[in-house]
């Protein structure tokens, strides 16, 4: 696909539980990937045993080509029945998306997977399958740039039950409320979290069960370029700088040895905005051909702890998706969440001058820290990182 497939997953543990009851597992191959959801009998430990062995066994059969047959069959003789409630041990959704684009949905006794097109709701026939003792639904389509699928568990409709919802939070409402956070809503980690947010809301800050969604978006790529610290070898100034202005994606320099490279090579003037300048974090500039220029170390160090608090399920924290600041770490932030699918990374090694002066306790394994956490970061929020050292 040329498209990219953004995957985002978030949970609610139910009050009181250390480990949620929900497992959400997802494997990415040249050419497909695979999402299982799976929801474990009860709460607590057990239940993210029983969730953590379906999702596993499901995403590593399938992985490896094994039949849906197989795969159901084996989670069946794995976890069997309970035989007080006569009630499967842990039921599971399945999506596996080939890398033309076909989506293969699977559910077993979880709620149905939510499928947005165009701003409206995307029915597609499911048609049951009996497999030994148990009957699976099975889907499949075509995914179109701007579809959203969404896969939750059965905590999301039990949300408000004995707090703020007599009946909890119906099945058409929370419908409604996803085909409007798609229409609004650019990525899908915006969509989880705002939807975990007021599950966990609805249930007055105390959950009655497990909840999790996994959001499924397809966007238009987005391309960050990100060139930070001079290279080691003087003679591939040029080079990067050329690479750097001549690439399709958007263009950002953290780090004013290395901005005065580009400015160098390129002939062209920085301007500092000394409007951007807080006790923080040092100004940005500007220079033509560019969208972002920031300092370096501080700066990327600043956007790095933004980017942590937002990935972090902090739903009483009302700060922690607000990147509305004009600082550069603010602004490196905003463009790497909401603008950047895929990141480039153009790392120097040479040891930088400014980093010399004893009052700033700097070095390049520090600069090398904060670039590795920072991969790790955009990564977790489901970022295609690429990183090249200089």
């Amino acid at each position: 696909m040329n498209s990219f497939v953004d995957i985002a997953t978030n949970s609610i543990n139910k009050f009181g539980e250390e480990l949620c009851g929900d497992k959400v597992e997802i494997i990415k191959n040249e050419d497909s990937i695979i999402i299982v959801l799976s929801d474990g009998l009860g709460s607590g430990v057990k239940a993210n045993i029983l969730a953590t062995m379906t999702s596993k066994i499901a995403a590593t059969m399938l992985k490896e080509g094994a039949s849906i047959e197989a795969t159901v069959d084996t989670i069946v003789k794995t976890l069997p029945e309970c035989k007080v409630r006569k009630l499967a041990y842990s039921t599971f959704s399945i999506i596996k998306i080939d890398e033309s684009g076909q989506v293969y949905i699977v559910e077993y006794d979880n709620p149905s997977v939510l499928i947005y097109r165009n701003g409206l709701d995307y029915p597609i026939e499911r048609k049951e399958k009996n497999i030994g003792t148990k009957t699976i639904k099975e889907g499949h389509f075509k995914l179109q740039k701007g579809d959203m699928i969404s896969l939750i568990s059965d905590g999301a409709i039990h949300a408000g039950v004995g707090a703020l919802l007599n009946l909890g939070w119906q099945w058409d409402s929370v419908n409604e409320y996803l085909r409007d956070l798609n229409n609004v809503e650019k990525t899908a980690n915006a969509i989880a979290g705002n939807f975990i947010s007021v599950c966990n809301n609805l249930y007055d800050d105390h959950p009655g069960d497990d909840t999790t969604i996994v959001t499924v978006k397809v966007r238009d790529k987005e391309e960050v370029e990100l060139f930070t610290g001079p290279p080691s070898d003087k003679t591939i100034d040029h080079w990067i700088v050329d690479n750097l202005v001549n690439s399709m994606g958007k263009k950002v320099i953290c780090g004013g040895t290395t901005a005065n490279i580009a400015s160098r090579e390129l002939k062209r003037d920085i301007i500092v905005d000394l409007d951007s300048y807080n006790k923080d974090v040092p100004p940005m500039a500007y220079m033509e051909g560019f969208d972002l220029i920031t300092e370096g170390v501080l700066t990327l160090k600043a956007a790095l702890e933004k980017l942590k608090t937002y990935s972090q399920q902090d739903f009483n924290n009302v700060d922690a998706h607000r990147l509305s600041g004009n600082d550069g770490a603010t602004q490196l932030a905003n463009l790497l969440i909401n603008h950047c699918t895929h990141l480039n990374l153009w790392v120097g090694k040479a040891v930088n001058p400014a980093h010399q002066n004893p009052n700033l306790p700097m070095n390049l394994n520090i600069k090398l820290q904060i670039v590795k956490e920072l991969i790790k970061t955009l990564q977790g929020l489901g970022k295609e990182v690429q990183v090249t050292y200089l």
